[in-house]
């Protein structure tokens, strides 16, 4: 009678244990990353707050808001710019993280990650989602900042029910980063592109300005602001803020999020992806 050797049975998959410590793993170096960066942390809030003190000043007497949704009264001109700078504030924090790829890639951080066992989209989901969060606590110190001049919501619920828009649109902003990311393959060429892609997404839309203003001065520019993601990110966040929803916005900044990332997962793959054949 022969005895036949079991044969080592090798497991399938990962349990959510292992996905939990991975996700940790890389949200957590993001934030130490982060900690470290101070300057990344006050260039932030530099930016919002010029616009905020200095360009709403000068223009609130200039650049009128009538009353449009979500307000039901006149409000000031630094009030309506508010979540145009809440946008601004993911879209630097997702290129810039995207910028941290390019140069992980160049360093050769980049290939200790992706060569995980981890499902190579998770591992992109798990850094998307540390940007994210690093973005979202740059947007609370911005409204803290901001509530000392009394730009807050008609309630204090409105910073809880702005949080689920904060997430979203972090999510679409870092997904549009990394998709970018890896179609560029020197630290130096990325600064260039970031600002093609950063101040026509932020003037071209509602965040500076309503878009029946635009409209009367310019039908096509405001068509180009209508189907900007940025302008749909600007209006989730304002109506969260008010704790409304935005239906149209909500569906658009969803959608692109999925699609952003989506691409950037493809871009990424080995076999499919532009960044392996720009490298090979």
């Amino acid at each position: 009678m022969s005895v036949q050797s079991a044969a080592p049975v090798e497991p399938r998959g990962f349990s959510l244990v292992q996905y939990a410590v991975c996700l940790k793993g890389i949200v957590w170096r993001e934030a130490l990353r982060f900690l470290h960066q101070r300057e990344r942390f006050v260039s932030a809030l530099v930016r919002p707050l010029v616009w905020l003190f200095i360009f709403a000043a000068g223009f609130r007497s200039v650049l009128g808001v009538s009353i449009i949704p979500p307000y039901d009264t006149y409000v000031l001109y630094d009030v309506y710019i508010t979540p145009g700078l809440i946008a601004m504030i993911q879209l630097f924090n997702g290129m810039q993280s995207s910028l941290s790829m390019v140069y992980d890639r160049e360093m050769g951080n980049m290939r200790t990650l992706l060569v995980s066992p981890l499902p190579r989209w998770f591992l992109l989901t798990s850094k998307l989602v540390a940007g994210a969060s690093v973005s979202i606590l740059q947007v609370y110190a911005f409204l803290l900042i901001a509530w000392f001049w009394e730009i807050e919501p008609p309630t204090l619920w409105g910073y809880l029910t702005i949080l689920p828009a904060l997430i979203l649109s972090g999510l679409m902003f870092g997904a549009l980063g990394m998709l970018l990311s890896s179609l560029i393959r020197q630290l130096e060429n990325f600064a260039g592109v970031m600002n093609f892609v950063i101040f026509p997404m932020f003037f071209a839309s509602s965040a500076l300005y309503p878009l029946w203003r635009v409209r009367e001065g310019s039908p096509w520019l405001a068509f180009v602001c209508e189907i900007n993601p940025f302008t749909h990110a600007v209006e989730l966040i304002r109506f969260a803020f008010w704790g409304q929803v935005n239906l149209t916005s909500l569906a658009v900044v969803g959608g692109c999020a999925a699609l952003f990332l989506g691409a950037a997962i493809i871009a990424y793959d080995p076999s499919r992806g532009m960044l392996m054949r720009r490298e090979g």
